[in-house]
């Protein structure tokens, strides 16, 4: 996972495809520190890492460039070499938050990057080696990927100095891009009937925020780990409200406005070439079309260029890579004539080549839908295809799982980028043709991994094309939904309104008796998220915009349009729901941007090939067992069956039946072990090292698989992943907690992880029983070992869960800290009737803390049972009053006792009372009968004497 981070860290990085020439002699490279000042006011100093390439000949032009996110300066040095060459003065530098810059992450917010960026044109202004159109005004244009993209958007906006620039695979509306809602799309004329609908209330792109998350955690080389890693605190806060939640906190969405070219683009004049990819399903194409948009609007010069790559698959193409050096060269260097501001996009050619798939560039006169201001908008033409179907009633899962395949973040990318597509007229209707999204290939191969689960979506088809269709744009389906069906007790599916995610798939007949294939086009999802649905049943009808894709569909195939309720790279709401899902109008409304076609450019496959093929294999794998899974599960809900209920055990907390493990190598762990736990009761695991405890626990907690025997848990067999483990809390590994939260606030993110409601977290109930008070607001590195203890107590209390595990509890604890731990358990399986398991070394404990014993010794369990009557041992101490030893030695053995007097103690007599209560009654009342004073009454012996008797003292 590591190095899939890493790669996809350089990924985002990448700002262009060519490649990096060598050095050019005239080139000269200086590494260098500047000092800006940033935050609001610019009162913070910071000192970014800088590299500095001149060209051959100086005075000339400058290009800033900046790098994606997760990487540095260094990412970029290809590139800066490349225009250097060129005749260009770069200047590269790692943005606060990365590399050796100081500062942290803040999102290309106008206080932060932006300032540090306008800050190097005015460090640029002042170098001799530029040209300058004026006064502290450098001839400058701002290049960069993704990241370096919006950075490049940002800074055009907030500083008119900027005489050029070409944005790559970025953001227009970042809090949008994060948290989709294609009810409407960006640029689209008004096409949701879902009054009350709000775009921005949308659904969560998990994976790809946890991957930037996680690029961003991270610390540069020996510091020491952090959870919020480099990111500005605010930043921190709203991503774990959005992983809780699942929807975008308020500050978090109003900082993401700040940071997003969205809320400036209208005021961009510096001539700008957009460069989007056609697979990318971090942004979109729906990206680049609002932000062309808004600069056309607001009098700008903007230009338009799609791809066959983008974060899901590779990078530009060499046709791209000239527009922009062209778009460079005539602003900045003042050479060619002005580039045209033509709309270009790529399509698989058919043309099969074995050095790299191939495809054909279509140019438009102009990117459709872009007016001056005060014009009306000419939107692209779109061909109306018929769908059929009927209305179907969908399933919406509790916490979207099991969920849908859709795609795997950046792994498209990893497999080698776009590739060729059969789409020739000698393919034609060939099995696993078509055009697969973006480029067929191995995006089309991961195309084809897309899988909706059985119940989850309603699918409508158009008949079989008459002829080849491209598709170069967003769809648009119009459809009504109603709830229907009923919901589990307790949830009321109508509060949230439903959450669907709208696909495209290209449907290939089979031929030969071979089933038909389905490819989603650009791997890529549209999620929509509606108001309340009416309680009454009645349908609510929506303009669903599907994702932008460009692909060529072939004569003979059908497109299929899929509404899924779950996609497991997104959130989805915890309450279950059944939906009715039916065509409004059955048409598909497809664009298809007419242009002229020209051929012959390659699609740089990259160096990951290799790579890819084995994530690719990866990604078969894991699908063939979700699968392979899902099946099993059926069977183990079977009479017979792993999941299987014993009706007679429904009520017992824990049975262990004839449990033995060995592995591979014959090491025997555990051999017929059994024992039961009951209601209420609190259970002592003892046992030396090496006894099998721990084995056991991990069996119990389904995290090995016994090789013999069965462990139940109110009624049903433990198995890796059976949902009965959900009543079960444990602590076992010791406690781990992030340091700089609160000991609330780590309690209700792991609880958030487990995708279940905070409401039935009774949080409140399990901090009150493991009594943290006022301490549970403190940060935890503030804690005390006792209080680090009560907080993984309360953990793993969280739920309240019928049974709760615990190793070691009082490891660490001074002795008052184990008195409270002592009272904390027991008053744990007193209220509500629970139960706990505690395996320990601390015999004294157990003896205070438990009212049942469970011991082993070498994988064998050698005695079971009440504490009192294992400590007994069916021996009583009877203390009597001084001088009366000998008299009630005589008085018990007369009445028929087993008794003598103890040889360490002069005032104990020893009583073989036998077993249970009653007998020890009935020696005492023959003392008090007999006249003889009874000063106290206990087991002849400790618990650690039981224990060292059972085992042996050489154990």
């Amino acid at each position: 996972m590591v190095g899939l981070v890493v790669l996809l860290g350089a990924l985002l990085g990448v700002p262009a495809a060519s490649a990096a020439p060598a050095q050019s002699p005239g080139t000269r490279v200086q590494d260098l520190r500047i000092d800006v000042r940033d935050g609001p006011g610019r009162t913070q100093p910071q000192s970014l890492d800088a590299t500095l390439y001149l060209p051959a000949r100086t005075p000339a032009p400058a290009v800033l460039l900046a790098h994606g996110f997760g990487a540095d300066k260094r990412s970029v040095a290809g590139e800066a070499r490349t225009l250097a060459a060129r005749g260009y003065v770069v200047l590269a530098w790692s943005a606060r938050g990365f590399g050796q810059s100081t500062g942290q992450i803040a999102l290309n917010n106008p206080d932060y990057e932006v300032a540090d960026a306008s800050q190097l044109v005015d460090w640029l202004a002042q170098r001799p080696e530029v040209t300058l159109d004026g006064p502290d005004d450098p001839r400058v244009g701002v290049m960069g990927g993704s990241y370096g993209g919006a950075l490049a958007l940002m800074l055009a906006a907030y500083d008119r100095r900027v005489d050029a620039t070409v944005p790559l695979i970025t953001w227009n509306d970042l809090g949008q891009a994060l948290f989709p809602n294609d009810a409407a799309g960006p640029g689209e004329l008004p096409v949701t009937a879902a009054a009350g609908a709000d775009a921005r209330d949308g659904v969560f792109k998990r994976s790809w925020a946890s991957l930037f998350f996680g690029i961003g955690s991270r610390q540069p080389g020996g510091a020491a780990p952090d959870v919020c890693g480099r990111f500005l605190p605010e930043i921190c806060a709203g991503y774990v409200e959005a992983v809780r939640t699942g929807r975008e906190p308020a500050a978090l969405g109003a900082y993401l406005d700040r940071s997003s070219p969205a809320s400036v683009a209208g005021r961009i004049t510096a001539p700008t070439l957009l460069v989007q990819g056609e697979n990318d399903t971090l942004f979109g194409l729906d990206q680049s079309d609002a932000t062309a948009r808004a600069i056309a609007a607001g009098g700008g010069t903007v230009a338009v260029a799609w791809f066959n790559g983008g974060h899901d698959g590779g990078s530009p193409d060499g046709e791209t890579d000239e527009r922009i050096s062209g778009w460079l060269d005539h602003y900045l260097l003042g050479v060619g004539s002005a580039p045209a501001t033509t709309f270009t996009y790529a399509l698989p050619s058919g043309v099969r080549s074995r050095s790299a798939p191939t495809q054909r560039i279509v140019t438009a006169p102009s990117y459709p839908g872009l007016v001056a201001p005060g014009e009306t908008p000419d939107p692209a033409p779109r061909v109306e295809l018929p769908l059929s179907g009927q209305s179907q009633a969908v399933v919406a899962p509790a916490g979207g799982v099991p969920g849908s395949v859709s795609s795997i973040p950046g792994l498209s990318a990893l497999a080698g980028g776009g590739g060729s597509s059969d789409d020739d007229e000698e393919d034609s209707g060939s099995q696993g043709g078509g055009g697969g999204g973006a480029g067929g290939g191995a995006s089309a191969l991961l195309g084809r991994l897309a899988t909706d689960l059985p119940g989850q979506a309603a699918t409508f088809r158009t008949a079989p094309l008459a002829e080849r269709t491209i598709v170069s744009g967003s769809p648009r389906v119009q459809v009504s939904i109603a709830t229907a069906g009923s919901v589990a007790p307790g949830t009321n599916p109508t509060d949230g309104g439903p959450v669907l995610f709208g696909k495209v798939y290209d449907v290939v007949p089979g031929q030969n008796g071979a089933p038909e294939t389905r490819t989603l086009l650009g791997n890529a999802v549209a999620p929509i998220r509606l108001p309340a649905l009416p309680p009454d049943g009645s349908a609510r009808t929506v303009t669903v915009t599907l994702p932008a894709v460009v692909a060529t569909v072939q004569s003979g195939h059908r497109l299929e349009v899929s509404l899924a309720t779950t996609d497991q790279g997104f959130a989805s709401p915890a309450d279950p729901a059944v939906y009715r899902i039916d065509l409004a109008s059955r048409t598909l409304s497809v664009p298809n941007v007419p242009g002229v076609e020209t051929g012959g450019s390659s699609v740089p496959a990259g160096p990951l090939v290799a790579i890819g093929i084995l994530l690719l294999a990866v990604a078969v794998a894991v699908v063939v067992g979700r699968i392979f899974a899902a099946r099993r599960r059926r069977r183990d809900l079977e009479p017979g069956g792993d999941l299987a209920v014993d009706p007679e055990l429904v009520e017992v907390p824990l049975v262990v039946r004839g449990v033995a493990k060995t592995y591979r190598n014959g090491f025997v762990a555990v051999k017929d072990v059994s024992f039961r736990v009951e209601r209420g009761q609190v259970l002592g695991l003892l046992g030396p090292n090496g006894a099998g405890k721990t084995t056991t626990l991990r069996m119990l907690l389904g995290l090995l698989r016994p090789t013999g025997g069965e462990l139940r848990v109110f009624g049903v067999r433990v198995v890796p992943g059976a949902p009965v483990l959900g009543r079960l809390g444990s602590f076992v590994e010791g406690p781990g907690f992030l340091p700089h939260l609160s000991g609330r606030s780590n309690l209700e993110l792991y609880w958030a992880a487990t995708g279940r409601p905070l409401s039935e977290a009774r949080l409140d109930e399990a901090l009150e029983i493991a009594g943290l008070g006022t301490a549970v607001d403190r940060v935890v590195r503030t804690y005390s070992q006792g209080m680090r203890q009560r907080l993984a107590i309360a953990q793993a209390m969280l739920g309240l869960p019928d049974l709760l595990v615990l190793d070691e509890p009082t490891n660490g604890l001074d002795p008052p800290q184990i008195h409270a731990m002592r009272e904390v358990l027991r008053r744990y399986a007193g209220e509500g009737h629970r139960t706990v398991l505690v395996s320990s070394h601390l015999l004294a404990e157990v003896e205070q803390t438990c009212d049942h014993v469970v011991v082993m010794h070498r994988g064998e369990v050698v005695a079971s049972g009440e504490v009192a009557e294992l400590v007994a041992g069916g021996q009583l101490a009877v203390a009597v009053a001084e001088g009366e030893r000998d008299r009630a030695v005589r008085v018990l053995s007369d009445g028929g006792w087993a008794a003598e007097a103890d040889p360490e103690r002069e005032d104990v007599v020893v009583v073989d009372s036998g077993a249970g209560e009653d007998g020890r009654a009935a020696a005492v009342r023959v003392l008090v009968e007999a006249g003889i004073p009874v000063v106290g009454v206990g087991p002849r012996r400790r618990l650690e004497d039981a224990f060292l008797a059972l085992i042996g003292e050489s154990s």
